[in-house]
Protein backbone atom coordinates (compact mmCIF):
# COMPACT_ATOMS: atom_id res chain seq x y z
CA UNK A 1 0.00 0.00 0.00
CA UNK A 2 2.76 2.44 0.95
CA UNK A 3 4.79 1.46 -2.12
CA UNK A 4 1.81 2.09 -4.39
CA UNK A 5 1.20 5.47 -2.74
CA UNK A 6 4.86 6.43 -3.22
CA UNK A 7 4.80 5.46 -6.91
CA UNK A 8 1.58 7.40 -7.46
CA UNK A 9 3.02 10.48 -5.75
CA UNK A 10 6.14 10.29 -7.92
CA UNK A 11 4.05 9.99 -11.09
CA UNK A 12 2.04 13.08 -10.08
CA UNK A 13 5.28 14.94 -9.34
CA UNK A 14 6.76 14.08 -12.74
CA UNK A 15 3.56 15.13 -14.51
CA UNK A 16 3.36 18.45 -12.69
CA UNK A 17 7.06 19.21 -13.23
CA UNK A 18 6.45 19.12 -16.96
CA UNK A 19 3.70 21.70 -16.57
CA UNK A 20 3.73 25.26 -15.28
CA UNK A 21 4.43 25.26 -11.55
CA UNK A 22 1.83 26.76 -9.18
CA UNK A 23 2.81 30.23 -7.93
CA UNK A 24 4.97 30.66 -4.86
CA UNK A 25 2.90 33.57 -3.54
CA UNK A 26 0.02 35.90 -4.47
CA UNK A 27 -0.50 39.65 -4.52
CA UNK A 28 -3.89 39.53 -2.77
CA UNK A 29 -4.93 38.44 0.69
CA UNK A 30 -7.61 35.96 -0.36
CA UNK A 31 -7.95 34.77 -3.95
CA UNK A 32 -11.26 33.06 -3.19
CA UNK A 33 -12.92 35.90 -1.29
CA UNK A 34 -15.89 36.14 -3.66
CA UNK A 35 -16.56 32.41 -3.88
CA UNK A 36 -19.64 30.75 -2.41
CA UNK A 37 -19.33 29.19 1.04
CA UNK A 38 -20.39 25.61 1.80
CA UNK A 39 -23.54 24.77 3.76
CA UNK A 40 -22.87 24.97 7.50
CA UNK A 41 -24.54 22.19 9.47
CA UNK A 42 -24.96 21.92 13.22
CA UNK A 43 -22.75 19.51 15.12
CA UNK A 44 -25.59 17.00 15.45
CA UNK A 45 -26.20 17.10 11.70
CA UNK A 46 -22.57 16.34 10.88
CA UNK A 47 -21.40 12.72 10.53
CA UNK A 48 -18.83 11.12 12.80
CA UNK A 49 -15.52 10.78 10.92
CA UNK A 50 -12.87 8.83 12.81
CA UNK A 51 -10.01 9.48 10.38
CA UNK A 52 -8.58 12.59 8.80
CA UNK A 53 -10.69 13.75 5.91
CA UNK A 54 -9.13 13.97 2.45
CA UNK A 55 -8.25 17.69 2.18
CA UNK A 56 -8.78 17.50 -1.60
CA UNK A 57 -12.37 16.31 -1.23
CA UNK A 58 -14.99 19.03 -1.68
CA UNK A 59 -17.45 19.58 1.16
CA UNK A 60 -20.29 17.89 -0.71
CA UNK A 61 -18.25 14.67 -0.62
CA UNK A 62 -18.85 14.02 -4.32
CA UNK A 63 -15.83 15.48 -6.09
CA UNK A 64 -12.12 15.85 -5.49
CA UNK A 65 -9.68 18.49 -6.60
CA UNK A 66 -7.83 17.17 -9.61
CA UNK A 67 -6.32 20.22 -11.25
CA UNK A 68 -4.62 23.09 -9.48
CA UNK A 69 -7.14 25.61 -10.83
CA UNK A 70 -9.78 23.89 -8.67
CA UNK A 71 -7.75 24.15 -5.46
CA UNK A 72 -8.75 27.78 -4.91
CA UNK A 73 -12.38 26.74 -4.48
CA UNK A 74 -11.53 23.91 -2.07
CA UNK A 75 -9.20 26.18 -0.10
CA UNK A 76 -12.03 28.70 0.26
CA UNK A 77 -14.29 25.95 1.61
CA UNK A 78 -11.74 25.06 4.29
CA UNK A 79 -11.29 28.73 5.19
CA UNK A 80 -15.05 29.17 5.54
CA UNK A 81 -15.40 26.09 7.76
CA UNK A 82 -12.60 27.11 10.11
CA UNK A 83 -13.96 30.62 10.47
CA UNK A 84 -17.53 29.42 11.05
CA UNK A 85 -16.82 26.67 13.56
CA UNK A 86 -13.53 27.60 15.23
CA UNK A 87 -12.12 31.13 15.18
CA UNK A 88 -14.83 33.46 13.91
CA UNK A 89 -14.88 35.73 10.89
CA UNK A 90 -11.72 37.33 9.57
CA UNK A 91 -13.45 40.39 8.08
CA UNK A 92 -12.63 41.96 4.76
CA UNK A 93 -11.75 45.64 4.77
CA UNK A 94 -13.81 46.96 1.85
CA UNK A 95 -15.69 49.21 4.31
CA UNK A 96 -12.51 50.41 6.03
CA UNK A 97 -10.13 53.28 5.34
CA UNK A 98 -6.47 52.34 5.63
CA UNK A 99 -3.65 54.86 5.78
CA UNK A 100 -0.01 53.85 6.11
CA UNK A 101 3.09 55.92 6.81
CA UNK A 102 6.69 55.51 7.91
CA UNK A 103 8.08 57.20 11.00
CA UNK A 104 11.79 56.60 10.59
CA UNK A 105 12.06 52.81 10.38
CA UNK A 106 8.65 52.21 11.96
CA UNK A 107 5.64 51.25 9.86
CA UNK A 108 2.39 52.80 11.13
CA UNK A 109 -0.98 51.67 9.80
CA UNK A 110 -4.27 53.35 10.77
CA UNK A 111 -7.41 51.32 10.05
CA UNK A 112 -10.69 53.25 10.38
CA UNK A 113 -14.22 51.80 10.34
CA UNK A 114 -17.45 53.26 11.69
CA UNK A 115 -15.67 56.28 13.11
CA UNK A 116 -13.25 54.10 15.11
CA UNK A 117 -9.52 53.85 14.36
CA UNK A 118 -7.11 51.05 15.27
CA UNK A 119 -3.41 51.81 14.93
CA UNK A 120 -0.70 49.23 14.28
CA UNK A 121 2.99 50.01 14.66
CA UNK A 122 5.95 47.79 13.81
CA UNK A 123 9.64 48.67 13.71
CA UNK A 124 11.51 47.35 10.68
CA UNK A 125 15.01 46.10 11.36
CA UNK A 126 17.00 46.28 8.14
CA UNK A 127 19.91 43.94 7.39
CA UNK A 128 23.54 45.06 7.12
CA UNK A 129 24.02 43.05 3.95
CA UNK A 130 22.28 42.93 0.60
CA UNK A 131 20.35 45.63 -1.24
CA UNK A 132 16.81 46.98 -0.92
CA UNK A 133 14.07 46.03 -1.41
CA UNK A 134 14.57 43.33 1.20
CA UNK A 135 12.55 40.22 1.95
CA UNK A 136 11.02 40.45 5.40
CA UNK A 137 10.38 37.95 8.20
CA UNK A 138 7.57 39.03 10.53
CA UNK A 139 7.52 37.58 14.02
CA UNK A 140 4.15 37.12 15.67
CA UNK A 141 4.59 38.55 19.17
CA UNK A 142 8.32 37.88 18.84
CA UNK A 143 10.94 36.19 16.68
CA UNK A 144 12.09 33.10 18.56
CA UNK A 145 14.46 31.97 15.82
CA UNK A 146 18.07 32.61 16.95
CA UNK A 147 19.48 35.92 15.81
CA UNK A 148 22.78 34.26 14.90
CA UNK A 149 20.81 32.19 12.40
CA UNK A 150 19.30 35.11 10.48
CA UNK A 151 21.46 38.18 11.19
CA UNK A 152 23.93 37.41 8.40
CA UNK A 153 21.12 37.13 5.82
CA UNK A 154 19.93 39.97 3.55
CA UNK A 155 16.62 39.76 5.39
CA UNK A 156 14.66 42.49 7.15
CA UNK A 157 12.65 41.60 10.27
CA UNK A 158 9.57 43.01 11.97
CA UNK A 159 7.63 42.10 15.09
CA UNK A 160 3.83 42.10 14.98
CA UNK A 161 2.60 43.23 18.41
CA UNK A 162 -0.70 41.41 18.60
CA UNK A 163 -1.65 43.29 21.77
CA UNK A 164 -2.46 46.24 19.50
CA UNK A 165 -5.40 44.18 18.19
CA UNK A 166 -6.48 42.53 21.44
CA UNK A 167 -5.01 42.07 24.88
CA UNK A 168 -5.15 38.29 25.17
CA UNK A 169 -1.97 36.65 26.40
CA UNK A 170 -0.69 33.09 26.27
CA UNK A 171 -2.29 32.35 29.61
CA UNK A 172 -5.47 34.35 29.17
CA UNK A 173 -4.43 36.90 31.79
CA UNK A 174 -6.01 39.91 30.19
CA UNK A 175 -7.69 42.87 31.83
CA UNK A 176 -10.57 42.83 29.35
CA UNK A 177 -12.82 40.04 28.19
CA UNK A 178 -14.14 38.92 24.84
CA UNK A 179 -15.71 41.79 22.91
CA UNK A 180 -13.85 44.53 24.82
CA UNK A 181 -10.63 44.89 22.84
CA UNK A 182 -9.30 47.26 20.17
CA UNK A 183 -10.51 45.02 17.34
CA UNK A 184 -14.00 45.01 18.85
CA UNK A 185 -14.29 48.79 18.56
CA UNK A 186 -14.12 48.38 14.79
CA UNK A 187 -16.17 45.17 14.62
CA UNK A 188 -18.67 45.11 17.52
CA UNK A 189 -20.83 42.67 15.55
CA UNK A 190 -18.06 40.01 15.77
CA UNK A 191 -18.20 39.69 19.54
CA UNK A 192 -17.96 35.87 19.36
CA UNK A 193 -14.63 35.90 17.52
CA UNK A 194 -11.63 34.13 18.97
CA UNK A 195 -8.25 35.81 19.12
CA UNK A 196 -6.74 33.94 16.18
CA UNK A 197 -9.14 35.43 13.63
CA UNK A 198 -8.46 38.89 15.04
CA UNK A 199 -4.69 38.40 15.09
CA UNK A 200 -4.71 37.10 11.52
CA UNK A 201 -6.71 40.20 10.52
CA UNK A 202 -4.13 42.48 12.16
CA UNK A 203 -1.14 40.85 10.46
CA UNK A 204 -2.89 41.32 7.12
CA UNK A 205 -3.30 45.02 7.79
CA UNK A 206 0.46 45.38 8.28
CA UNK A 207 0.94 43.73 4.89
CA UNK A 208 -1.65 46.16 3.47
CA UNK A 209 0.49 48.99 4.79
CA UNK A 210 3.66 47.62 3.20
CA UNK A 211 1.86 47.26 -0.12
CA UNK A 212 0.27 50.70 0.06
CA UNK A 213 3.57 52.49 0.67
CA UNK A 214 5.59 50.34 -1.72
CA UNK A 215 9.30 49.47 -1.70
CA UNK A 216 10.35 53.07 -2.38
CA UNK A 217 9.25 54.06 1.13
CA UNK A 218 9.51 50.79 3.07
CA UNK A 219 12.49 49.16 1.29
CA UNK A 220 10.55 45.88 1.60
CA UNK A 221 9.88 43.32 -1.12
CA UNK A 222 6.24 42.32 -0.55
CA UNK A 223 6.58 39.29 -2.81
CA UNK A 224 8.87 37.73 -0.21
CA UNK A 225 7.13 37.99 3.16
CA UNK A 226 7.62 35.33 5.84
CA UNK A 227 5.84 34.90 9.16
CA UNK A 228 7.07 33.00 12.20
CA UNK A 229 6.23 32.52 15.87
CA UNK A 230 6.58 30.01 18.69
CA UNK A 231 4.12 28.29 21.05
CA UNK A 232 0.83 30.24 21.13
CA UNK A 233 2.50 32.60 18.66
CA UNK A 234 3.39 29.54 16.56
CA UNK A 235 -0.33 28.92 16.27
CA UNK A 236 -0.73 32.59 15.44
CA UNK A 237 1.88 32.40 12.69
CA UNK A 238 0.13 29.37 11.24
CA UNK A 239 -3.29 31.08 11.17
CA UNK A 240 -1.73 34.28 9.76
CA UNK A 241 0.03 32.37 6.99
CA UNK A 242 -2.99 30.22 6.18
CA UNK A 243 -5.36 33.19 5.95
CA UNK A 244 -3.19 35.55 3.89
CA UNK A 245 -1.92 34.39 0.52
CA UNK A 246 0.62 37.20 0.38
CA UNK A 247 2.75 35.31 2.91
CA UNK A 248 5.35 33.36 0.95
CA UNK A 249 6.73 31.34 3.89
CA UNK A 250 5.19 30.27 7.19
CA UNK A 251 7.45 28.88 9.94
CA UNK A 252 5.32 27.57 12.81
CA UNK A 253 7.64 26.82 15.72
CA UNK A 254 6.30 24.44 18.39
CA UNK A 255 2.65 25.44 17.73
CA UNK A 256 1.17 22.57 19.76
CA UNK A 257 -2.50 21.64 19.95
CA UNK A 258 -4.73 24.05 18.08
CA UNK A 259 -1.84 24.70 15.71
CA UNK A 260 -0.54 22.10 13.28
CA UNK A 261 -1.78 19.21 15.44
CA UNK A 262 -5.06 17.64 14.35
CA UNK A 263 -7.85 17.85 16.94
CA UNK A 264 -8.94 14.27 16.19
CA UNK A 265 -5.51 12.74 16.70
CA UNK A 266 -4.86 14.76 19.85
CA UNK A 267 -8.19 13.52 21.22
CA UNK A 268 -6.69 10.01 21.35
CA UNK A 269 -3.48 11.05 23.13
CA UNK A 270 -2.89 11.51 26.86
CA UNK A 271 -1.64 14.68 28.54
CA UNK A 272 -1.72 16.90 25.45
CA UNK A 273 -3.52 20.07 24.41
CA UNK A 274 -6.89 19.01 23.01
CA UNK A 275 -10.00 20.80 21.84
CA UNK A 276 -11.33 20.45 25.41
CA UNK A 277 -8.11 21.59 27.04
CA UNK A 278 -6.92 24.80 25.46
CA UNK A 279 -7.29 28.54 26.01
CA UNK A 280 -10.73 29.63 24.84
CA UNK A 281 -9.79 33.26 24.52
CA UNK A 282 -8.19 32.01 21.30
CA UNK A 283 -11.20 30.22 19.81
CA UNK A 284 -14.98 30.60 19.63
CA UNK A 285 -16.65 29.29 22.79
CA UNK A 286 -19.01 27.30 20.57
CA UNK A 287 -16.10 25.17 19.35
CA UNK A 288 -15.90 23.54 22.78
CA UNK A 289 -19.63 23.37 23.46
CA UNK A 290 -20.40 21.89 20.04
CA UNK A 291 -17.35 19.73 19.38
CA UNK A 292 -15.98 18.79 22.79
CA UNK A 293 -15.12 15.22 23.81
CA UNK A 294 -16.43 12.62 21.32
CA UNK A 295 -18.05 15.31 19.20
CA UNK A 296 -14.54 16.29 18.08
CA UNK A 297 -14.99 13.57 15.45
CA UNK A 298 -17.93 15.48 13.97
CA UNK A 299 -15.77 18.44 12.93
CA UNK A 300 -16.18 18.85 9.15
CA UNK A 301 -12.43 19.60 8.85
CA UNK A 302 -9.27 19.27 10.92
CA UNK A 303 -5.98 21.08 11.27
CA UNK A 304 -4.19 19.20 8.53
CA UNK A 305 -6.55 21.23 6.34
CA UNK A 306 -5.61 24.46 8.13
CA UNK A 307 -2.00 23.68 7.19
CA UNK A 308 -3.05 22.73 3.66
CA UNK A 309 -4.61 26.19 3.18
CA UNK A 310 -1.04 27.45 2.80
CA UNK A 311 -0.54 25.41 -0.39
CA UNK A 312 0.94 26.22 -2.93
CA UNK A 313 3.02 28.52 -0.72
CA UNK A 314 5.72 27.20 1.62
CA UNK A 315 5.41 26.04 5.22
CA UNK A 316 7.83 24.58 7.76
CA UNK A 317 6.64 23.18 11.10
CA UNK A 318 9.14 22.83 13.96
CA UNK A 319 8.33 20.55 16.90
CA UNK A 320 9.78 19.63 20.28
CA UNK A 321 9.08 16.17 21.68
CA UNK A 322 10.38 17.07 25.15
CA UNK A 323 7.04 18.79 25.85
CA UNK A 324 4.23 16.28 25.53
CA UNK A 325 1.59 19.02 25.89
CA UNK A 326 2.56 20.17 22.38
CA UNK A 327 1.00 17.00 20.93
CA UNK A 328 3.78 16.55 18.39
CA UNK A 329 2.68 13.01 17.56
CA UNK A 330 -0.57 14.60 16.40
CA UNK A 331 1.44 17.30 14.63
CA UNK A 332 3.45 14.65 12.79
CA UNK A 333 0.30 12.89 11.59
CA UNK A 334 -1.33 16.17 10.63
CA UNK A 335 1.69 17.47 8.71
CA UNK A 336 1.99 14.13 6.89
CA UNK A 337 -1.68 14.37 5.91
CA UNK A 338 -1.38 18.00 4.82
CA UNK A 339 1.69 17.22 2.71
CA UNK A 340 -0.43 15.06 0.40
CA UNK A 341 -1.90 18.27 -1.05
CA UNK A 342 1.50 19.62 -2.09
CA UNK A 343 2.39 16.13 -3.36
CA UNK A 344 -0.77 16.07 -5.46
CA UNK A 345 0.36 19.22 -7.26
CA UNK A 346 3.97 18.05 -7.65
CA UNK A 347 5.42 20.66 -5.26
CA UNK A 348 6.14 18.54 -2.18
CA UNK A 349 9.41 20.42 -1.64
CA UNK A 350 7.39 23.41 -0.37
CA UNK A 351 6.24 21.68 2.83
CA UNK A 352 8.43 20.32 5.60
CA UNK A 353 8.67 19.50 9.29
CA UNK A 354 11.40 18.95 11.84
CA UNK A 355 10.29 17.46 15.16
CA UNK A 356 13.19 16.96 17.56
CA UNK A 357 13.65 16.92 21.34
CA UNK A 358 16.64 17.74 23.51
CA UNK A 359 16.13 21.50 23.83
CA UNK A 360 14.09 24.01 25.87
CA UNK A 361 10.74 25.29 24.61
CA UNK A 362 11.08 27.93 21.87
CA UNK A 363 14.88 27.64 21.81
CA UNK A 364 15.77 26.24 18.41
CA UNK A 365 18.56 23.63 18.59
CA UNK A 366 21.41 23.69 16.08
CA UNK A 367 20.12 20.41 14.65
CA UNK A 368 17.12 22.33 13.25
CA UNK A 369 19.15 25.21 11.82
CA UNK A 370 19.69 23.57 8.38
CA UNK A 371 15.95 23.12 7.79
CA UNK A 372 15.17 26.73 8.74
CA UNK A 373 18.03 28.11 6.66
CA UNK A 374 17.03 26.05 3.64
CA UNK A 375 13.41 27.26 3.71
CA UNK A 376 14.38 30.90 4.25
CA UNK A 377 17.03 30.80 1.55
CA UNK A 378 14.72 29.13 -0.94
CA UNK A 379 11.41 30.90 -0.36
CA UNK A 380 12.42 34.35 0.92
CA UNK A 381 15.88 34.91 -0.54
CA UNK A 382 15.37 33.22 -3.91
CA UNK A 383 18.07 30.59 -3.44
CA UNK A 384 18.11 27.07 -4.83
CA UNK A 385 18.42 25.15 -1.54
CA UNK A 386 17.08 21.61 -1.58
CA UNK A 387 13.97 21.46 0.63
CA UNK A 388 12.62 18.21 -0.77
CA UNK A 389 13.57 15.98 2.15
CA UNK A 390 12.84 18.12 5.22
CA UNK A 391 10.74 15.49 7.00
CA UNK A 392 12.47 14.79 10.34
CA UNK A 393 10.53 13.10 13.13
CA UNK A 394 12.69 10.24 14.49
CA UNK A 395 10.41 9.68 17.49
CA UNK A 396 7.45 9.00 15.21
CA UNK A 397 8.61 7.95 11.72
CA UNK A 398 8.03 4.23 11.30
CA UNK A 399 6.57 4.05 14.82
CA UNK A 400 3.25 5.83 14.36
CA UNK A 401 0.76 4.10 12.07
CA UNK A 402 -0.16 6.84 9.61
CA UNK A 403 -2.67 4.56 7.89
CA UNK A 404 -4.79 4.71 11.04
CA UNK A 405 -5.55 8.33 10.20
CA UNK A 406 -4.66 8.79 6.52
CA UNK A 407 -6.57 6.18 4.56
CA UNK A 408 -7.68 8.18 1.56
CA UNK A 409 -6.12 7.43 -1.87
Amino acid sequence: MRKAFFIAACMVSLTMSAQKQPPLVYDVEDTGAKMATPVMLTANELPVVNTLRNPLLFSNGKKKVKKFKDWERRRHEISSLIQHYEIGTKPQTSDCTLKARMDGDTLIVDVTRGGQTLTLKSHIRYPKVGKAPYPVLIGTSNISLPRQLIDDMPLATMVYRESQVNGYTQWGRNKKDRGQHEFDRLYPELVDNGAYSQWAWGLSRLIDGLQQLGPEKTRIDTRHIGVTGCSYAGKMALFCGAFDERVALTIAQEPGGGGAAAWRVSNKLDSVETLDRTDYHWFKESLRTSFGEDNTFRLPYDHHELVAMICPRAVLMLGNTDYRWLADESGYVSMSAAATVWQHFGIADRVGFSILGGHPHCMLPEAQYPAVKAFINRFLLGGNDDTSNVRFAPDFTGKVDLSRWINYP
